[in-house]
């Protein structure tokens, strides 16, 4: 793995690094600043830190007027250590000016273990064609952050900061550099460098495959598994708890609130804890476009078996700049499931998904997953939809895309026909859960949006309805925000600054998302009636649509990218009142032929394994927690899916179809406890309220 340990390492000791900032001097640079964090003790390596318990505590590097010149430099890094016994989670950004979290900024996430050190590197995205293009991490090199590219010329701040902590943390800073490559890693792997597999050809793993005749084996080797190691025991046919209490069956999923914990009820009245798996398909396809010579073979078009595999996409989000975000693409899984299967290899591989999820313990089909996965599945699973329709709030920002205006007629309209759609498919079926409506809306960008709109966006006119009604009048609106505004239309986000007019626009955040929600269920359930409302899978949110989602939908969805759960997340003071299940999680490593980590790194494939256990275990501690869905089945493409460039390690599979044997352990291992783990700590805390005895919390 030798190439893979200098892609970890060589920033930190290129004589060709300019350190930004050393933490050891002292006085530090003034454009050093500290927001919400609290410097501390100086050591030999650094200056230790304490980030507040708040959504995004920073050290801050603000540039001086007219911005940093960096177009010189391959990428910036910081070097951080870790004190505690806790994982830390750290993310970089990289500004230009208007920077806003999601627009004219790069974004990069990692993860600092206990006891550890990290350099933590960015690669700059460039305007203008790259070598290697397409792809977040790159072999032997950095990784890339999320984001359009930048002007290199005029950064204007970088800041390492803590995404939404759960408590209080401490790192011990110690430099910020601005590294160069040397020979550069794009234009240094030699070509081709991808094999017929669709595997990193330039270097070797444990469960590599090398030759088509290994298929067979690997076959019998995994059948052999499920023989020697038959599904978990306690389980009835829906994955509930067949051991534990039973409850009254309605012979549809719903939820209920027992001793102070959620949980599913299976229509059989057992209990259930969602254990899924996201992107159950085989539709994963990479550019190979203007890429031809990085593949040791691509098929002949005409090919009678291969051909089908290839595909002309457009529309991609980002880092498709050379082709215009359009052109060929071709599915190396979708090959290797030919060679592995032969001509039945449809039918073979569908079958194949729900002998491994049972056998790995998990009893649902997670979102984004293939239609005939969900039509022929004897396991339970969830399906989804999306608003693709509805006029946008043009002045808001998103990463995917800007809010919907759900004051605009075209909102009802397509809700209407998406969920009379998705539920005249499923809405019959009882071990469908339920629905998941859209995905990662912007809500962020609501408020600042309508403020900044024009004079006929739906939504705008319905804040002045909702300002009239509050204050009477514009005399009344300005006597209490403190303005002079001419007439309605002056109303911009400079004017909502003051305390009574951030309470109002909070308030009206509340209406605007609970009239979203109410809107999709009261559709939903005309045509699935007996399912649950998931709702929009939060990623990250203001508190004001959080509230209005568990005041209306049956379960409230995150996607929630963390180390681990807090245990106070939702729960205690900070409940919701309504379950929560996680509708996206993930951990990858750089051991096994793959160039990007995904969301948060592990060190490896047993650190993988491990951190999946952690995690799931902190599902199962926290009582307002019923399921959380792992993203995503296989693992991306390693020369990045076509859309956006993800080529993260994050599947249970590897692109040969070949299961990740840590990871298949370790769900085995949590996924047989939960059900007892979870019930167990209701013992023990009712037992400790009586007093009468104590137990092993675990």
């Amino acid at each position: 793995m030798m190439w893979l340990c200098i892609a970890l390492t060589v920033f930190g000791v290129s004589e060709n690094d300019d350190v930004l900032v050393d933490f050891t001097d002292e006085p530090l640079p003034e454009f050093v600043r500290f927001n919400n964090t609290r410097p501390g003790n100086r050591t030999e390596a650094g200056l230790e830190v304490r980030f507040s318990h708040t959504d995004w505590p920073n050290v801050f590097l603000k540039a001086p007027e007219g911005g940093w010149d960096w177009s010189d430099y391959d990428g910036v890094g910081f070097s951080v250590y870790n004190p505690t016994d806790t994982t830390v989670t750290v993310a970089m950004r990289l500004d230009n000016d208007g920077a806003d979290g999601m627009n004219f900024c790069n974004n990069l996430r990692n993860t600092v273990r206990p006891g550890a050190r990290l350099e933590f590197n960015m690669m700059f995205n460039r305007s203008g064609a790259r070598a290697l293009w397409g792809m977040r991490g790159t072999p032997g090199a950095a990784q890339y952050g999320e984001g359009d590219p930048l002007d290199l010329t005029r950064i204007t701040a970088v800041q390492l900061f803590l995404p939404m902590p759960d408590r209080t943390h401490r790192l011990v800073m110690e430099k910020v550099r601005l590294f160069h490559l040397g020979e550069d890693a794009a234009t240094g792997v030699k070509f081709p460098f991808i094999n017929k597999f669709g595997q990193y050809m330039h270097d070797d793993w444990p469960g590599k495959l090398t030759s088509e005749d290994e298929f067979p084996e690997r076959i019998a080797r995994e059948r052999q598994a499920w023989t020697d190691a038959p599904d978990l025991p306690g389980r009835d046919h829906f994955g509930g708890w067949s051991d534990g209490p039973l409850r009254e069956a309605t012979g549809w999923f719903r939820t209920e609130k027992i001793d102070g914990k959620w949980w599913f009820v299976t229509p059989g009245g057992t209990l259930f804890l969602s254990l899924g798996i996201t992107c159950v398909g085989t539709w994963e396809r990479t550019f190979v476009e203007k890429r031809e010579a990085w593949f040791e073979w691509l098929p002949d078009a005409a090919d009678p078996l291969f051909g089908a595999f290839y595909s002309y996409l457009s529309g991609a989000h980002s880092m498709a700049e050379p082709i215009g975000g359009e052109g060929k693409t071709f599915s190396f899984y979708g090959a290797n499931l030919v060679r592995k299967y032969g001509d039945a290899w449809k039918d073979k591989w569908r079958k194949s998904v729900y002998l491994r999820l049972r056998h790995w313990g998990f009893n649902t089909i997670a979102n984004w997953s293939q239609e005939d996965v969900l039509v022929h599945s004897d396991m339970p699973f969830v399906a989804s939809t999306s608003l693709n329709n509805v006029r946008l709030i043009e002045s808001a920002r998103g990463y995917w895309q800007k809010m919907m205006d759900v004051y605009d007629p075209s909102f009802e309209e397509n809700a209407a026909s998406a969920t009379k759609y998705i539920g005249d498919k499923y809405g019959e079926n009882p071990l469908c859960i339920g629905y998941f409506v859209d995905n990662e809306l912007a809500w962020e960008g609501v408020v600042e949006g309508v403020l900044a709109s024009g004079p006929d966006q739906p939504v705008r006119l319905a804040l002045f309805d909702f300002l009239r009604e509050r204050h009477g009048s514009l005399e009344g609106l300005n006597k209490a925000w403190g303005v002079s505004l001419a007439d309605w239309n002056a109303l911009e986000p400079a004017a909502a600054v003051g305390a009574a007019a951030q309470k109002d626009m909070s308030d009206f955040l509340y209406a605007f998302a609970h009239r979203y929600f109410a809107v999709v269920n009261r559709e939903l359930k005309k045509h699935a009636p007996n399912q649950l409302y998931l709702g929009c899978r939060f990623a990250s949110a203001p508190n004001e649509a959080v509230r209005a989602c568990a005041d209306v939908a049956d379960v409230v969805s995150a996607n929630l990218y963390y180390a681990r759960i807090p245990a106070d997340k939702w729960a205690g003071k900070n409940a919701l009142e309504k379950p929560v299940i996680i509708g996206e999680f993930h951990f990858g490593a750089l051991d096994r032929g793959m160039f990007h980590t995904g969301l948060v790194g592990a060190k490896d494939q047993a650190d993988r394994a491990a951190r999946y256990k952690e995690y799931v275990g902190s599902v199962v501690d926290n009582p307002s927690f019923i399921g959380c869905h792992w993203f995503q089945y296989i693992d991306e493409p390693v020369t990045g899916r076509w859309f956006d460039g993800e080529n993260y390690n994050i599947g249970f599979l590897d692109v040969t179809d070949t299961p990740y044997p840590e990871m298949i352990a370790a769900a085995r291992e949590i996924h047989a406890q939960v059900y007892s783990r979870r019930h167990q700590k209701d013992a023990c805390r009712i037992l400790r309220r009586l007093a009468t005895l104590t137990c092993d919390s675990r």
